[in-house]
């Protein structure tokens, strides 16, 4: 399978990127700073590419049987908001233009209903710090609803997914849609590695097409 990945070096891309070559896929990774990916396969395309060129985007993932964004504007940056906003739709866009049909979106759990009607990212325990970027996703998802010519994906991790949580490839997951999947301790957990099995399984294997989902232990 041809992926085309966009943030191969963040946190969650880096990790896909590991899952798709160990399974034997072909991966063009874009990247603004195509330096910094230091990692070597025979499998793997580097291309400098800037999400918001939507047209040059459309050149460079024209052919791939999907695109997986990892997309981050940066947690530091003091216009996350905007900017995830203006290159998600730029990604979401150029990806039309390749005429590939299949995009998979790498969100956050922010956009998990708690509740009925309330989601994490409003809840009065959720970090400011992650607060713009995850309303960012969140209100991206909204939009990419809307969207009825690609056959999308969005993914949501489990509602503790960072470095405390990952080192481990189980190889295994649970997944639901809009609510937080959670363990017999009632927490919400999962590490990176397994999110990006599940990413690479639903490329592999679409079950979610214009569905959001989630997964944890």
């Amino acid at each position: 399978m041809k992926i085309a990945l966009i943030g191969a070096t963040g946190f969650v891309g880096s990790a896909i990127l590991n899952e798709a070559l160990n399974r034997g896929h072909r991966v063009t990774a874009i990247l603004r700073h195509p330096e910094r990916l230091t990692v070597k396969n025979n499998n793997l395309s580097v291309v400098q590419g800037d999400v918001m060129d939507t047209n040059s985007l459309a050149e460079i993932v024209k052919g791939s049987d999907v695109v997986i964004s990892a997309y981050n504007a940066g947690w530091s940056n003091p216009d996350i908001y905007n900017e995830f906003l203006k290159g998600s739709q730029s990604i979401q866009q150029g990806v039309k233009k390749s005429g590939v049909k299949r995009l998979i979106v790498m969100g956050g759990a922010g956009s998990l209903f708690v509740a009925p009607g309330v989601q994490l990212v409003d809840t009065p325990q959720f970090p400011a710090d992650w607060k713009a970027g995850a309303s960012a996703a969140r209100d991206y998802l909204n939009i990419l609803k809307k969207e009825d010519q690609l056959d999308w994906t969005f993914i949501s991790p489990a509602i503790e997914m960072h470095q405390g949580t990952s080192g481990e490839r189980k190889g295994r997951y649970r997944t639901g849609l809009d609510n937080p999947v959670v363990d017999a301790n009632n927490k919400s957990i999962i590490s990176v590695e397994d999110v990006a099995v599940a990413a690479v399984d639903e490329a592999e294997h679409p079950k979610h097409i214009r569905q959001r989902f989630t997964v944890a232990y």
